[in-house]
């Protein structure tokens, strides 16, 4: 398990989320399952790296943060273990949380260092859209034109020809390419094949299915944390004015600890969650699942009409409507994050 998600486990011990029912398999078209198998490889190649870059991202982010609460932790431990004191027998030893501190602002630089030169961020983003574009693949090749499949590198820029903004990926094109022999002979029979329309209905349904869930997943668990990190932050600095107040009655040197590091800890998982993308992630899920559900309605009708193959023009549309919402939100996506680039302050 990763850092990042460790400390947001940690942060929601004992917080209970209402189980989500499961989604019934709905196997794919015949006629696409040959081009299916030949995008998956490629699919979890992107993914895997996805979620490699991402979670080593998101772990220095929040690292970073709380790193930071803890170079305090060092930086007052002497004054509150009285080692500052010439006098004390102790004092000799102060240099072992000094030292303490400047490892912990080694690693913050370390981390922040190995960040922007092996382009955490920027691996993490790159390849997320690309397991997104060939994940989707699969899914707009019946929407493709019949004989156009091999005029254009990227079936996403046939598709969305009226100013919808189509990420620039070599690797994409390629593989639309690769792809077009396996797609091309099969278009001009596809929407006039038996049950196609049907099959290719409740397939799509069940893809965008998941996709609501996954997505009210996130929401849920983004509103959750963001609940318990201000949660958490109230008692810090709840303790902190109790100690404050405490400290002019009474002369403690675990309430100026208390008062220097609680304080810090709470500005650092503050900041980490405020500098994160949990804010945006909440209200992007919750509307990405809504819209889904208005893009699947079409989809349902269709299939609820006596010959769904009539419904195969307002099927084309719903569909091609959901790939252009889902790529819209993922480029709201890439503007949230790209300004965040393990930010040290």
């Amino acid at each position: 398990m990763a850092f990042h998600q460790t400390v947001q486990n940690l942060l929601l011990a004992g917080y209970s989320f209402p189980p989500s029912a499961p989604l019934a398999h709905v196997p794919p078209p015949a006629a696409l399952q040959p081009l299916i198998d030949a995008v998956a490889p490629v699919h979890r190649a992107f993914d895997q790296k996805a979620v490699e870059h991402g979670h080593r991202y998101r772990s220095a982010f929040w690292l970073i943060y709380i790193l930071s609460a803890f170079a305090v932790l060092c930086a007052v431990m002497p004054l509150a273990l009285g080692w500052d004191d010439v006098g004390s027998t102790s004092s000799q030893y102060a240099i072992v949380w000094v030292i303490s501190e400047i490892l912990i602002i080694s690693a913050v630089a370390l981390l922040y260092w190995l960040g922007h030169h092996q382009d955490w961020q920027g691996q993490w983003l790159g390849a997320r859209t690309k397991a997104e574009l060939a994940w989707y693949m699969p899914l707009i090749a019946p929407l493709l034109r019949e004989g156009h499949a091999e005029d254009h590198g990227n079936w996403y820029a046939q598709l969305f020809n009226d100013g919808q903004p189509i990420p620039a990926n070599e690797e994409i094109d390629a593989l639309c390419r690769k792809c077009s022999p396996i797609v091309g002979p099969t278009l001009a029979d596809l929407w006039s094949a038996p049950h196609f329309v049907t099959e290719y209905a409740q397939w799509t349904i069940s893809l965008l299915e998941g996709q609501r869930k996954y997505h009210q997943r996130v929401a849920a668990r983004q509103h959750a944390l963001l609940h318990r990190v201000h949660s958490v932050n109230t008692w810090l600095f709840g303790l902190t004015a109790l100690a404050a107040l405490a400290h002019l009655f009474i002369h403690s040197r675990l309430l100026t600890l208390m008062t220097t590091f609680l304080p810090a800890l709470g500005a650092s998982l503050h900041g980490a969650l405020a500098q994160s993308e949990a804010y945006r992630l909440q209200a992007t899920s919750e509307r990405l699942s809504i819209e889904l559900g208005k893009t699947i309605e079409p989809m349902r009708k269709v299939l609820a009409m006596p010959e769904p193959a009539e419904g195969a023009t307002l099927l084309r549309a719903a569909v091609l409507s959901a790939v252009e919402l889902i790529m819209d939100e993922h480029d709201d996506w890439h503007m949230l994050v790209r300004p965040h680039h393990l930010p040290l302050g």
